[in-house]
């Protein structure tokens, strides 16, 4: 059994599937930190700027770029499923079909 487990962690698919997997989350990450960050940041640095209101309204820029990064976290997920769905999921087929011929 450990042979196996080797042979397969070993093999160019599951190096592939590691690899993309890996990037692809990292990057995400980061640029959802930078932009969670960055909102928090001009909240504690400069509030005067999420302080003014939206064409007269009683809505502020603050409430509206709030909105506006909650809406990235799911465009960012939307982003991760479909690359799982594209990329990582046809890796793992490959990868399964490699470790059956194993058997």
């Amino acid at each position: 059994m450990e042979e196996k487990l080797r042979k397969i962690s070993e093999s160019p698919e599951y190096q592939e599937l590691i690899k993309a997997r890996s990037k692809s989350k990292w990057t995400l990450a980061v640029v959802m930190l930078v932009v969670y960050y960055g909102f928090i940041m001009v909240i504690a640095f400069a509030p005067d700027i999420f302080a003014q209101s939206v064409g007269g309204g009683h809505m502020s820029v603050g409430i509206l770029v709030g909105l506006i990064v909650i809406f990235f976290s799911f465009v960012i997920t939307g982003i991760y499923v479909h690359k799982a769905n594209t990329v990582f999921e046809p890796l793992s087929k490959k990868l399964h079909e490699a470790a059956e011929d194993l058997s």
